[in-house]
């Protein structure tokens, strides 16, 4: 899925919280292991406009994004102030030159992945770009998470007006539209379109993919307790997974 330039705008203005909210709970996790303790390495898998790839960088990581969005890609080298390196790719297929610490994807960006197999492929390639020891931490709405998702929001604000509706029928597939209009430099409106499909992945598939790409380790949690496993990951709206690669 790739975002285009007036949406990746609005991305940018309205949906960055979520980032810099998980950014110090992940890296408190990954520190207080023997590889986070000294390695300040991290890829942002699906790194957007690169809000938590900021806060890393500022923390003094060497940093690398990677997105499928072009106009993305361009909110986040701007936003990280010439600093990190920020790369188009596919997040179910890719490689980077050097081995990282630590890799993170979130504001359940995985579930924008087709099905199984491209989320096997993505967790296979993280497996491969990181060091031995190393953590990959990843959120995931969960099917009673998206069962949530059904209704009508509206946003609005000088600048821009923003209508969420939101479709999910139980199935494997939930399904938003966002739209809405972004006013212009010239005070014109420009309107903007995208529709936002969701995958359903069953917690119990994603433990196994885990296992099958090398990580040693894994367990679910939840942001306010990232450290803390969880026993019915099903059981909460949205859950992070911990793995590290043995």
């Amino acid at each position: 899925m790739t975002y285009e330039t007036l949406f990746a705008r609005v991305y940018n203005a309205r949906w960055v919280d979520f980032a810099r909210t998980a950014a110090p709970a992940i890296r408190e996790v990954y520190e207080s292991t023997p590889l986070g303790a000294s390695e300040r390495t991290l890829l942002d898998v699906a790194c957007g406009t690169g809000q938590l790839a900021t806060y890393f960088l500022e923390a003094g990581y060497t940093v690398t994004g990677l997105d499928l969005s072009p106009a993305m890609l361009d909110h986040a080298r701007q936003n990280a102030g010439g600093r990190g390196t920020f790369i188009l790719g596919d997040a179910a297929d890719f490689s980077i030159p050097e081995p990282v610490g630590l890799a993170v994807s979130t504001y359940d960006a995985l579930n924008h992945l087709p099905d199984l197999a491209a989320l096997r492929g993505c967790l296979q390639s993280v497996s491969a770009a990181l060091r031995t020891g190393g953590t990959f931490t990843f959120d995931l709405n969960t099917r009673h998470g998206l069962s949530r998702w059904s209704g009508v929001q509206v946003m609005e604000s000088e600048d821009m007006t923003i209508i969420t509706r939101g479709v999910y029928d139980g199935g494997d597939r939930a399904f938003t539209q966002i739209s809405g209009y972004v006013r212009a430099e010239d005070g014109r409106y420009d309107r903007f379109n995208e529709v936002i499909a969701n995958t359903v992945f069953d917690m119990v598939d994603v433990r196994a993919a885990l296992s099958d790409a090398g990580f040693s380790t894994a367990y679910p949690a939840v942001l306010r307790a990232l450290a803390e496993p969880i026993e019915d990951p099903e059981a909460v709206g949205r859950v992070f997974w911990v793995a590290r690669r043995a």
